[in-house]
């Protein structure tokens, strides 16, 4: 199969404008998701709505293609982008433009979602550590079929757990399947009531499906969630789901931005 990397990144962003040119560690952030993709895929792409984006992109000898500013979603300009390419890549990749971070292992776990044929749509799942942080609607939660296949994402606490105060036995969370494993034997029923899924803004999709589902209207689960891949549950897709033990750190707020230069440094001098 042949994958490609588009990474939608666009300046106008309402928290932090210009945030895929800010610097950190001495590069753009956009370059830096840039390299990350192409230590792993043999093709990416910038897909933006802005010149001075798609200039820097070309400065640092990467690939940029220019789209409407108009899109309301990372997905419809990845479309734009994919159709202008003219690619014949089996499988597009969506990186975000502020994952500087994202892993070549993160990316091969997605990748190997496609394995099956009968995956429309990949994504991947973290565990949470801590009931703070599933308690975070920033921080979508996915629950999954025994088969690896999302059925609901929300920004809610999700299952509700009925009675948190139980014996709960382990053994009950082992979901193993050929395609999906969710490992429990180290998960601390004292700080967490159930395994909870966090949802990392990785997707993947077959060409055909991408134009597909680029195609829908906004549904209601996704106007109430405002969660793009709820239109694509609603309207009967599948979205598998792979997990990683890694954790992301994306950039939002100029405050992200601080922290991903402490984190650089942290990793640089290990």
């Amino acid at each position: 199969m042949k994958f490609i990397a588009i990474i939608p990144a666009r300046y106008a962003s309402t928290r932090f404008p210009g945030k895929p040119l800010a610097v950190l560690g001495g590069k753009p952030v956009i370059q830096r998701v840039y390299e990350q993709a192409v230590s792993v895929l043999p093709e990416a792409y910038v897909a933006t709505d802005d010149e001075r984006i798609f200039l820097c992109v070309e400065s640092f000898g990467g690939r940029a293609v220019m789209t409407r500013a108009d899109h309301k979603s990372g997905t419809d300009r990845i479309q734009e982008a994919v159709e202008y390419i003219g690619t014949d890549a089996d499988v597009i990749i969506n990186i975000q433009g502020d994952e500087p971070f994202v892993q070549a292992s993160q990316l091969q776990s997605l990748m190997a979602l496609f394995d099956d044929p009968t995956t429309q749509i990949g994504t991947l799942g973290k565990r949470f550590e801590s009931m703070e942080a599933v308690q975070n609607p920033n921080s979508p939660k996915i629950v999954c079929d025994l088969r690896g296949f999302a059925l609901y994402f929300s920004r809610s606490v999700i299952p509700y757990v009925r009675d948190a105060n139980h014996n709960l036995q382990t053994s009950n969370f082992n979901l193993q399947t050929s395609n999906f494993n969710l490992q429990t034997s180290n998960f601390n029923l004292q700080t967490l009531p159930f395994p909870y899924l966090k949802h990392l803004g990785l997707y993947a999709y077959r060409r055909e499906v991408l134009r597909e589902v680029t195609q829908l209207p906004q549904s209601p689960l996704e106007r109430a969630e405002s969660l793009e891949q709820l239109r694509w549950l609603e309207n009967g897709y599948r979205i598998r789901v792979g997990l990683t033990d890694v954790e992301t750190v994306g950039i939002d707020t100029p405050e992200d931005l601080a922290r991903a230069e402490e984190f650089l440094k942290r990793c640089c001098s290990q």
